[in-house]
This record gives structure tokens, sequence and C-alpha cells, in this order.
């Protein structure tokens, strides 16, 4: 029996096995700290605190760079479900900075995703503009071309998504999410659709009051 070549061969499967579980925890953190800077810039874009949101945006990048860097030897640990829940994270904030900002989208090739990724995080962006629309309504008296515009981009974002006939296998539950934009879609749609009725109904009284309060001319 060759002993000393078998313990050799065990000692290498432990030591790759070590850098493995270090590789894991390390892509565990920086995906963890990758989904607080996404959350964080997301919130400054909807505060519009567009330099906070940039400096957000710098450090999503990093973090991302990182992980990929971290996790190279490793895609197995790349298409876990924890690193690309962060990337997903990654997309939506980017997308939905460029959307409210009225950029061009970046593409997965800009993001450095997975196309699986890439779309799941850009559904989770189309329901952030429902958030968006229901604070201009809050704040705008008269119908919004902006609100108009973003419930635009999410009608485009859903008649993309639901054309992805693709099993969940290859695309991450692509159509779970997919159904929950179409939710989202349909009550934004209704309270615009409300608000605008409401804005033409008020419209109409006022007109009403003032020809009644108007003084007819006299014969």
């Amino acid at each position: 029996m060759h002993e000393e070549s078998f313990k050799q061969i065990v000692e290498t499967i432990r030591a790759d096995m070590n850098q493995r579980s270090d590789a894991r925890d390390l892509a565990i953190t920086r995906s963890r700290e990758l989904i607080r800077q996404c959350a964080e810039c997301i919130r400054a874009i909807h505060r519009q605190e567009w330099g906070m949101a940039d400096n957000k945006l710098g450090q999503i990048q990093t973090i991302a760079t990182s992980l990929h860097s971290n996790l190279a030897l490793y895609p197995d640990l790349y298409h876990a479900g924890y690193t690309q829940d962060a990337l997903k994270e990654l997309v939506e904030a980017y997308t939905t900075y460029a959307i409210i900002r009225n950029q061009p989208l970046p593409t997965p090739e800009d993001l450095n995703v997975p196309s699986a990724t890439y779309l799941n995080g850009l559904a989770e962006a189309a329901t952030e503009l429902r958030r968006f629309i229901l604070d201009i309504m809050r704040k705008e008296v008269q119908h919004s071309p902006e609100a108009e515009r973003l419930l635009g981009w999410m009608d485009a974002i859903y008649d993309e998504l639901v054309a992805v006939d693709f099993p969940d296998a290859i695309t991450n539950g692509l159509r779970r999410q997919t159904d929950v934009v179409r939710g989202v879609l349909e009550r934004t749609r209704g309270d615009l659709t409300n608000s605008l009725r409401q804005q033409q109904l008020q419209e109409a009284l006022l007109r009403l009051e003032q020809r009644l309060h108007t003084p007819k001319e006299s014969a």
C-alpha cells in the first residue's frame, strides 16, 4: 500500500477545501455588504439624493469587482444563490437609477452579470418604479407626464419579461418574478387612471362653477 502517496492526496484535497471554504465565507460577507449598499443606493434614488446615489454605485462596483475576483477559481460558488441574489440587487440599483434619471440601461455585459440574474434584477427595478410613481402622485397636483413615462417603462419591462419562455432552471425563477411585476403594473396603472379621472372631474367642476358664477349678459 502506498500510504504516503495516499496521505498526500488527502492533504491536497484538504488544502483545496480550506481554500474553497475561505472563498465561500468571503463571498457571503461580500454578498451581504453588496446587498446593503444596493439598498442604501435605492433609498438615495427615491430621495433624489443623486450625489449619495452616485457614491453608492461606486462602492457597489468595487464590492462586485472584489466578489468576482474572489470567486474566479470557483464557478460553483459564483453561481450559488447568495452570490446571484447579491448581483441581482446590483442590477436593480443600476437599472432603477438609469430609468429614473432617463439614461440608457446598462447591459448585462456592462454589469458583468449572467443573463438570468440581469432579468430578475430588472424585474425588481420595475416594482421599484411603482414607489417612485406613487411619490410623484402624492406631490403633484396635476397628472404627471413623468409618472406616465415611468409607467411606460414598467409596461415595456413586463412585455419583454413575459416573452422569456424558458424553464425556471435556466431563468432562476423569472416566471414568478414576472407575475409579481404584472400585479404591480396593473395596480399602478389603475392608480394613475383614477388620478387622471379625478383631475378631469375637478377641472369639469371648476368650469361648471365658473359658468354658474359668470353674470349673464342682459338682453
